[in-house]
């Protein structure tokens, strides 16, 4: 069954159809203490919520953990879940993450429906069935696919957001146009974002979904197309766990933004994407995202993180690189040289 996504136009009605549709027996809402303060207070007058109870846990990835999982998995127990229950997930990736897995963990597996705060969570986190937790100082080393029963994207949550988290969310919607066309690309980075207009964004925010549900559709358990997904996440995650462990955390999309600037030179060097792309693509997110403090001492412990990635095979570091704005090329290998190579043009550029 398709995974429903709905662009809101209004959220109760939508919301109520999907609870309904799912005849649960109790309704959990699960946000952490920001979208409960700035979210949950726009929705918890909703009919179909009146008898929903809140699980609150602590926000930030850092919380993406056995412990908070553990938390949730209690709350449910405690306030009598059934495997006919259903959870709402209201916030970022890190609730539709968590939230997601403990559905489909909890009784071995419960509804859930998403309803994604943050722009990251819009564009990607609460699209394709991905749940999971971060452990072992690894990211979302443990997890499953599952879809949620609905994702409803309101984009009323955005005026939420502060410029860093914007600019988070916005990366993965760069590497949409980056696997997609020319003219998505070009819109992205002639877009304003540290003024954004909200109006064009949704718009926006609507086709890069469609360019990952495009891909999730075809290869719904990542065996081949879906590794377009992961264009700048090789070395994004690795930056992203290096700065988690040196006590210095940044956002997701911080991340993917700096792993894009490293596998765009890669792609230049090893399967010819246009120069000239690549230097207008890492000048705008030189731009907006400012630049990733770290020394060429610190390339061999990235390096180490790079080889933890799901993706890579036979002790290989598997890549997504381009040819050319939407000419991807999954499976790609670098060596040592080639990734300090890289890492050099992140840390000098």
């Amino acid at each position: 069954m398709k995974q429903s996504i709905i662009i809101s136009k209004c959220l109760e009605s939508e919301l109520e159809e999907a609870v309904t549709g799912l005849k649960p027996d109790k309704l959990f809402v699960i946000a952490d203490e920001t979208t409960k303060e700035l979210c949950y207070t726009q929705i918890k007058g909703f009919k179909c919520l009146d008898r929903a109870e809140l699980i609150t846990i602590k926000p930030t990835d850092g919380h993406k953990n056995l412990d908070t999982l553990a938390c949730v998995w209690k709350g449910l127990g405690d306030n009598g879940a059934t495997r006919h229950s259903c959870i709402i997930n209201l916030g970022g990736g890190m609730v539709t993450d968590l939230g997601g897995f403990a559905a489909s963990t909890f009784k071995r597996g419960i509804s859930f429906i998403n309803i994604p705060t943050t722009l990251l969570a819009m564009v990607d986190a609460s699209v394709g069935g991905k749940t999971g937790i971060n452990f072992n100082g690894l990211k979302n080393e443990i997890g499953v696919f599952n879809d949620a029963q609905a994702v409803i994207i309101d984009t009323r949550f955005l005026k939420t957001l502060d410029r860093e988290n914007i600019c988070s969310g916005y990366a993965e919607m760069l590497k949409h146009g980056l696997i997609s066309d020319e003219a998505t690309w070009a819109g992205l980075i002639g877009f304003d974002i540290v003024e954004p207009d909200l109006n064009v964004l949704q718009s926006m925010v609507a086709d890069s979904i469609n360019v990952k549900e495009r891909i999730v559709e075809k290869d719904p358990l990542e065996t081949g197309l879906r590794k377009a997904l992961n264009l700048g996440h090789t070395v994004g995650h690795a930056l992203e766990a290096f700065a988690l462990k040196s006590g210095k955390p940044i956002l997701h999309g911080y991340a993917v933004a700096f792993g894009l600037v490293c596998e765009l030179y890669l792609s230049c060097a090893k399967t010819g994407f246009p120069t000239q792309k690549m230097r207008q693509t890492v000048n705008y997110i030189k731009e907006n995202y400012g630049r990733f403090i770290f020394t060429c001492k610190d390339y061999g412990t990235l390096i180490e993180l790079m080889k933890h990635d799901k993706k890579n095979t036979a002790g290989e570091i598997n890549l997504t690189l381009l040819g050319d704005i939407g000419d991807i090329r999954i499976n790609q290998t670098a060596t040592k040289e080639e990734l300090a190579e890289a890492l050099d043009f992140l840390r000098e550029g």
